[in-house]
């Protein structure tokens, strides 16, 4: 009988198309990967990977056999929803992600009441940027997810995969304090034209937000300083560096040299939890999504 765990490795490298890419999306090593293929080779008695230069491809028998792993990974998945439908409670592993700021400002809330109401659930926190967290749940690697977009950068979400909005997230333009518009009431992006940007990379979501933002005003933003993390923008600007565009939700409290001045049209994000369909009906899917809703809540009226 072939080894479960080893076929869903295979799958995983099938689906990412690298042995490390499957040991980042299924939480282990390369070299715990490397080792169930190595195993499953021999199982099977069948070469599985070859190497290509400094990677490796699945031969033939390999895509056969990850496309085989991929049906019975879901069969798996739907006698699992079954038995826990079954009993009605919420138990085993909920793998949950969430982009940074979420992760920040509104995990560690749902975690503590997840683990106080359904203390045999195993709960696992993985961090992505939304379209990340979006393909892994798509994918089966995640149970439920925190993603966000914005009207102007909307996220298209897998045919399988279903959602509820949580809220929206306001953001705001934070300056340094001796910046002459630090003490506006409000600005729009004409009078942020030539400013220098401090912002998250190419590729992001808010990035590409920043972005058709300003050129849907007739600007081409000077985006100077390109910086994942939120704290170092902070950072960045209490030192008087840049300007930067900031939502609210785990951005915790600002620096003394830093202000935030509210943005017109105001930029809200909207939030949402996703989850596979074919899940719902699984209770501790349905219990995280509650926590989710009420924590968020809970947050915005505190």
């Amino acid at each position: 009988m072939l080894d479960l765990a080893r076929l869903r490795a295979l799958h995983a490298v099938a689906t990412h198309g690298s042995v490390g890419a499957a040991a980042t999306a299924l939480g282990y090593t390369p070299s715990a990967i490397s080792q169930q293929i190595a195993k499953l080779e021999r199982e099977t008695g069948a070469t599985l990977l070859e190497r290509r230069g400094r990677g490796v491809v699945l031969t033939d028998a390999a895509h056969l056999l990850a496309s085989t792993a991929g049906q019975v990974l879901a069969l798996v998945e739907r006698a699992e929803v079954a038995l826990e439908e079954q009993r009605g409670e919420a138990v085993g592993e909920l793998r949950v992600g969430a982009f940074a700021t979420a992760a920040r400002g509104l995990l560690p809330a749902v975690l503590v009441r997840l683990a106080a109401d359904h203390p045999a659930l195993d709960l696992r926190l993985v961090e992505l940027d939304p379209p990340d967290g979006l393909g892994a749940v798509a994918r089966g690697e995640l149970d439920v997810a925190v993603t966000h977009d914005w009207v102007n950068a909307p996220l298209a979400v897998p045919e399988q995969v279903s959602r509820t909005r949580l809220g929206e997230d306001v953001a705001d333009v934070l300056l340094p304090v001796a910046h002459p518009l630090a003490d506006r009431a409000s600005l729009v992006p004409e009078d942020l034209a030539g400013e220098r940007w401090i912002c998250q990379p190419e590729g992001t979501i808010c990035h590409d937000w920043l972005v058709n933002t300003f050129r849907g005003a007739g600007h081409e933003p000077d985006l100077a300083y390109r910086v994942l993390e939120y704290q170092t923008q902070l950072a960045l600007l209490a030192r008087g560096v840049g300007v930067a565009l900031l939502p609210r939700l785990g951005r915790g409290a600002l620096p003394p040299g830093v202000r935030a001045v509210p943005f017109l049209p105001t930029p809200t994000r909207r939030v949402f939890a996703v989850w596979r369909t074919q899940a719902a009906r699984r209770p501790a899917v349905s219990a995280t999504v509650a926590a989710l809703r009420s924590c968020w809540d809970e947050r915005e009226t505190a």
